[in-house]
């Protein structure tokens, strides 16, 4: 979890010196030419979907002494 708060600290420290102009500016990625903003968004997506694998893992590991995260199955 160090490891990965590590993380996520120095994304939002790169993120809070971005300017306005900065996120416009053009980056490539695989060969495709995207905003800053498009980039970090298809980064973030990207990487939801990676914790949504962590997850369903997490769960099929705990089993009957899994916790949700939000509202459980059958609950309103």
């Amino acid at each position: 979890m160090a490891k990965w708060e590590e993380g996520w600290t120095a994304l939002f420290q790169a993120l809070e010196g971005l300017t306005d102009d900065q996120l416009a500016d053009s980056v490539t990625i695989r060969g495709r030419s995207l905003s800053v903003h498009a980039a970090l968004h298809r980064s973030l997506e990207h990487t939801s979907y990676h914790i949504g694998q962590i997850v369903y893992l997490a769960k099929s590991f705990r089993g009957q002494e899994w916790s949700y995260l939000s509202i459980p199955p059958g609950h309103v």
